[in-house]
């Protein structure tokens, strides 16, 4: 029966499978509690839903089929084979299951991979996998969903449709609460010569998955990006910040074959490595000072840093954070079980931030598009049941006073729905034993970060991949599941095993992909690439990070920032707290630490942002004070080229072009011009391009 009613709908988040029902009568979502759901049939409403002596005038009959009011409309057809199967279930008495009846332990799509050209289609076939070994076709009551239908959509019945859009899709069947994707392709027309990819450059396994998907959809890529935009994206993206005239003088002066992958192991080495790149994962873990106090904040915020400043492995970082016990003022990654004080809290934020998987639905039901039930959620939080929290205030976390985070002797998480008591688990693989002198959050700690655990090194490789190319291979970043596979499985698999085997180093992480000719791709697309957003056949363009264009403003117009609550020349990627309060940073999409999870940011532009650097007041003082840039360019003997090639260069990492030059030379040469002026204006105008808010 629950297979019938997942398939129309019944047991579905919008109608009887929400968390209170509908119109009295609730089912579990999704069919993910069976007894709960024979039970509801049966004993409620007095025997309305289910008439034993009268089984032709039930409402479980009646309804579905129009024959009385029915809030969700009609959903059956009287003559079809759901409902006879409903009718003779009802008329055989309701058996509650067949004695010894084997279990449902997954489902399979065949197929699961398919090549499909322009407007074509393609029907797909649902297996169902028993406990006893035989199988089943269930595609008639299977549900279907497509990620990207304006690629390859599906229909009710389970057939693929494709359109004229080059592209992947990823589409979806769901039996029951078991699913099973499909991956669509659909290549763009003429076939390109497999000489094309073989001449491709492989400089790392990354261009060798990317160039073998490219073939697949017949995509070329796009040439090499010409030097300058190269050294001002990787400056950007390692570093925080965009090169000085100086260096890209020097970078672009350098006739050395192998100059770019001499730059970034020199970025890599640079302090402001670690600055930048602490300042992402602050983003995520740091508290609301409002919460916690200051100086827990301050303390959390260090122990980031301090970590990137060593290179610490990433399974380290996890491992400390995750059995953190102590002082919240001396040892700062406590201050995570300072700020999430429940079970149910470390639970969401643990496993969407070190495992991409997010657990949230499965705390009030079945995940929808997951294997996660309540039981998965409520035994993980078990591992934190025994954090114990001792404060020198009388209330330590309001009032900002010390606390000490120990693991205590006893404590234990409740299933809401049975009330039973909930061991510590973990999501998949073994679970080890638990001696009673044992920190559960030690043992959670290992399993996390586990080699065998591939969720752990996915996710990160994913949000270092996503830093640094702008389109994750699976989106949203923390998002890791079945029904949203990545865009090239392949290369996260691979990425992930890399990043294993060289000890959890990030560097290495962003050496390895910073260094690929893929990364080195330019961003202009050519006549086979220009629809593609998924493939990597160019690069992305990426707005800049709030503080990184903060931080690259005062740099390139020779000034500092003032921040409340931070030491002078402080700048904004080494505040501790978005509560510094900054008009510049929250229009360029600062974080609201309020929320939890923590989200990544978005870096789409806005209105507002463009509106800012037009009419900013900061951005007009950085530009015209007597002790900037311009001002000292104007006192120069300089000629007017040469000013505008310095301009060009420390804004955008390159030289003019003749005609660039030619019009901005201009510009000193008009009657009246007064030359400070004139470089203040043309810095001004600069700075408001596209070219310098975005990396290309």
């Amino acid at each position: 029966m629950q297979p019938i009613f997942t398939k129309f709908g019944c047991n579905a988040g919008a109608c009887h499978g929400k968390q209170r029902g509908q119109n009295g009568f609730q089912l579990s979502l999704l069919a993910f509690d069976p007894d709960f759901d024979f039970d509801t049939l049966i004993k409620e409403s007095r025997g309305r839903r289910l008439s034993p002596s009268q089984p032709e005038q039930s409402l479980l009959l009646l309804k579905p089929i129009g024959a009385v009011p029915h809030g969700g409309g009609k959903r059956l057809d009287p003559n079809g084979a759901d409902f006879a199967t409903l009718r003779n279930w009802v008329l055989s008495g309701t058996p509650r299951a067949i004695a010894n009846a084997p279990k449902l332990e997954r489902i399979s799509v065949e197929p699961s991979d398919a090549v499909l050209g322009a407007n074509s289609q393609k029907p797909l076939k649902v297996i169902a996998h028993y406990s006893n070994g035989t199988t089943r076709e269930v595609t008639r009551l299977s549900q279907f969903q497509s990620n990207e239908a304006a690629i390859a959509a599906v229909n009710d019945s389970g057939v693929i449709s494709t359109n004229t859009i080059t592209g992947e899709s990823a589409v979806m069947a769901r039996y029951m609460n078991m699913i099973a994707v499909c991956t669509v392709s659909m290549p763009l027309a003429n076939e390109v010569p497999k000489e094309v990819y073989d001449k491709l450059p492989r400089k790392n396994l990354i261009d060798e998955q990317v160039w073998k998907k490219l073939a697949r959809l017949r995509l070329t890529p796009s040439e090499p990006a010409p030097d300058h935009a190269f050294l001002r994206r990787v400056f950007i993206d390692v570093i925080g910040r965009a090169p000085t005239a100086d260096e890209a003088k020097q970078f672009l002066d350098d006739p050395s074959p192998n100059k770019r992958e001499a730059l970034v192991d020199q970025l890599l080495a640079q302090p402001d490595y670690a600055e930048h790149w602490a300042n992402k994962w602050a983003d995520l873990l740091r508290p609301n000072p409002y919460h916690v106090g200051i100086k827990s904040v301050l303390n959390y915020d260090a122990w980031i840093r301090d970590a990137f400043r060593k290179n610490k492995p990433y399974d380290q970082f996890v491992r400390e954070l995750v059995s953190a016990k102590g002082s919240t003022w001396r040892n700062g990654s406590t201050n995570m079980f300072r700020d999430k004080r429940q079970p149910e809290e470390l639970t969401t934020i643990v496993s969407q931030l070190f495992l991409g998987i997010r657990l949230e639905c499965a705390k009030c039901h079945h995940h929808p598009f997951e294997k996660w039930a309540q039981d998965d959620f409520y035994s993980f939080a078990a591992y934190f049941s025994r954090i114990g929290r001792k404060g020198t205030g009388i209330s330590a976390p309001i009032s900002g006073s010390e606390e000490f985070v120990f693991t205590g002797k006893s404590g234990q998480v409740l299933h809401p729905g049975t009330q039973k008591v909930m061991e510590p688990r973990p999501l998949f693989g073994n679970s080890p034993a638990l001696p009673p002198e044992t920190d559960p959050r030690d043992i959670l700690a290992a399993w996390i970060t586990s080699r065998d655990n591939s969720f752990f090194a996915q996710v990160m490789v994913n949000r270092v991949w996503t830093d640094l190319m702008e389109r994750g291979l699976v989106e949203p970043v923390d998002d890791l599941r079945a029904s949203n596979p990545p865009s090239n499985g392949p290369l996260l698999e691979a990425l992930a095993v890399d990043f294993c085997d060289n000890g959890y180093d990030i560097k290495k992480l962003i050496r390895r992909i910073t260094t690929s000719h893929v990364y080195g791709l330019s961003s202009v697309p050519n006549d086979r690439n220009s629809s593609d957003t998924r493939n990597y056949s160019r690069h992305y363009r990426q707005r800049l990070r709030g503080e990184v264009l903060l931080d690259s403003i005062s740099q390139i117009t020779g000034t500092s920032d003032t921040f409340a609550a931070a030491a002078p020349g402080t700048r904004a990627k080494e505040l501790w707290t978005v509560r510094i309060e900054s008009l510049f940073l929250d229009a360029f999409g600062r974080p609201d630490e309020n929320q939890d999870p923590p989200c990544e940011r978005t870096s789409e532009p806005t209105v507002v942002q463009v509106l800012h650097l037009m009419n900013s007041e900061n951005l007009y003082s950085k530009v015209t004070t007597d002790s900037g840039v311009a001002a000292q360019l104007a006192k120069t003997e300089l000629a007017p080229a040469a000013v505008v090639e310095s301009l060009y260069l420390s804004i955008y990492s390159r030289r003019p072009t003749e005609v660039e030059s030619k019009t901005a030379v201009a510009l000193f040469e008009a009657e009246g011009a007064v030359r400070r002026q004139v470089i203040e204006d043309l810095m001004w105008a600069l700075l408001n391009t596209p070219e310098f808010v975005f990396k290309d």
